[in-house]
């Protein structure tokens, strides 16, 4: 470089100056720091991939209740009306049976205030029908029986008579045949009278006198064949009338039966209809108690669904929404369908909820600031809509911290909640999270007692 200038430098600090250079090159203090530096933060870090970690499986949901019947319900009316007076505002508190809205009739059927009286005085006929169908029964039962004993002496009178007309042709049967041996004797001895005469040992007149007998008896077989027949044809005619009195004992005793059973049947549908009757007037009794509408339990009147005075509702149509008071919360939290089979009912859960500010340590639970204890009470056997498995968790009751959640909780508030499972080293937590598995556990989770304590429920 040209020397232009007037100054000059001094040798000694120009020789001096490459000498100091050198000597700070050649031996550097400050890397021998960051050695020890970084060396105490690989021996820190190494330590700390062997600590344990506490596995989580994170989800978040709302407040809702274990309990069906304490959540939140619509309140029904149970058959049509007019909203006539409405007895409670938004936001008040109820007890059961605490009369909500009072409405009233417009089927034109139930319009008769002294619809019940008109009912129980039709009632009072129909029973009277059942009374008159139960009187002619006996007197048809009387009948029959009346017509048995009838039946009875005149089958017996009957009966005497064809055992009398029997009797009769054995008679006359008899006397015939008396008759006719009467008549073949005199016949004989005509024969021999006439071959007397031939022989002169009878006159004349004898034969003649036999002859006229044998005439005579001749006359009496045949009356008495007559007999016989008209005898014969009176046992037809006494057989022919008990057949006659049967035939019309069966006739009568027919009618009769009949006119037992239109009475029987008669009766039965009288008694239906008092039934029906008795039915329709409880169905009134009980349908004019429904005209106010009352609290199914105690709670609070979120919201009615209908306004105003004269406003016809529906049968079976909801006019309120009523919350249930002092409801057994529990979280409802969603969790991915991989880590289901890793939860077990009664794991522990820190939750937190919303308006409650929190900070959790993800692997160490127990320094969590700000959040709730709860414990896996469901879990649900099958997905929901979103593809996530349903979980309920209860308040803890085994830590003494975490025995009351907060008494602002509401329902449907926002919850974030963590499932603590297992301790794992630092270096298998990061290790799982850089491949994207799911937390593990070292032994397989056991669902028998869990069933068990279901099927006891």
């Amino acid at each position: 470089m040209l020397n232009l200038s007037n100054q000059h430098v001094d040798e000694a600090v120009w020789h001096e100056q490459p000498t100091r250079s050198r000597k700070e090159l050649l031996e550097p203090k400050s890397s021998k720091f960051l050695g020890r530096v970084m060396l105490a933060i690989g021996l820190i870090f190494l330590v700390i991939l062997f600590l344990p970690w506490r596995q989580t499986i994170q989800g978040t949901g709302t407040l809702t209740t274990l309990s069906p019947q304490d959540r939140p319900q619509t309140v029904q009316n149970a058959i049509a009306g007019r909203i006539e007076h409405w007895n409670v505002r938004e936001g008040q508190l109820v007890k059961k049976g605490d009369t909500l809205l009072t409405i009233s009739e417009i089927k034109d059927e139930y319009f008769d205030p002294n619809l019940p009286e008109r009912l129980r005085e039709q009632l009072a006929a129909k029973r009277g029908n059942v009374n008159a169908n139960v009187a002619k029964i006996q007197a048809t039962d009387q009948q029959m029986t009346a017509l048995r004993l009838t039946l009875r002496v005149q089958l017996e009178a009957a009966a005497n008579r064809v055992i009398q007309a029997r009797n009769t042709v054995s008679i006359d049967s008899a006397d015939l045949v008396a008759v006719n041996n009467f008549y073949q004797i005199a016949k004989s001895r005509l024969a021999r009278y006439e071959e007397g005469y031939k022989n002169g040992l009878f006159s004349l007149t004898d034969i003649e006198t036999r002859r006229l007998k044998l005439q005579e008896d001749l006359a009496k077989v045949t009356a008495q064949r007559n007999k016989l027949l008209n005898s014969q044809q009176s046992l037809a005619n006494a057989k022919i009338e008990l057949a006659n009195l049967r035939a019309k004992y069966e006739q009568d005793l027919a009618k009769t039966l009949s006119d037992r059973s239109s009475a029987v049947s008669s009766r039965a549908s009288s008694e239906g209809e008092v039934a029906v009757l008795r039915n329709k007037i409880s169905n009134v009794e009980v349908r004019r108690g429904l005209y106010v509408v009352r609290a199914p339990q105690d709670g609070f009147v979120v919201r009615t669904l209908k306004a105003g005075i004269g406003e016809t509702i529906k049968e079976g149509e909801s006019i309120a929404t009523l919350q249930p008071d002092t409801p057994v919360l529990a979280a409802e939290m969603y969790v991915r369908a991989m880590d289901v089979p890793l939860i077990q009912r009664g794991r522990p859960v820190r939750l937190q909820f919303d308006g409650w500010p929190a900070v959790q340590f993800s692997g160490w639970p127990s320094v969590a600031v700000g959040t709730f204890g709860g414990t896996v009470t469901v879990i649900d056997v099958v997905s929901s809509t979103n593809g996530k498995y349903r979980l309920l968790v209860r308040p803890d009751q085994h830590h003494q911290r975490d025995n009351q959640w907060p008494a602002q909780l509401r329902l449907g508030s926002g919850v974030y909640g963590w499932v603590i499972l297992d301790s794992v080293p630092v270096w298998y937590e990061i290790w799982r999270q850089l491949n994207g598995f799911p937390p593990s556990l070292q032994d397989a989770p056991n669902e028998a007692p869990i069933k068990a304590e279901a099927q006891k429920k």
